[in-house]
């Protein structure tokens, strides 16, 4: 196992917000992430996006009819083109 990445960083003032620099080693993917506290430690993690297929595993079916969107069209046989 790789010794864990330790750097020695400064807290600044962001306006009203207490800020900190994240060193390129500590980068997360995206541009969105999760912050929760532990304890003493602050926890950072980058959002997990969910894919479209994850997405639709977590809808459950509808019982809804859709309506008939060719009603009142002419059979495609008798359209010219």
């Amino acid at each position: 196992m790789s010794e864990p990445i330790e750097r020695h960083v400064r807290l600044f003032k962001n306006g009203r917000n207490q800020a900190i620099r994240i060193p390129r080693e500590f980068e997360l993917p995206g541009d969105e992430a999760i912050m929760h506290k532990e304890g003493n430690r602050l926890i950072i993690e980058p959002v997990k996006k969910k894919s479209l297929l994850g997405l639709l595993s977590t809808w459950t079916p509808s019982d809804e009819e859709f309506p008939d969107v060719d009603q009142g069209l002419p059979p495609l046989d008798d359209v010219e083109l």
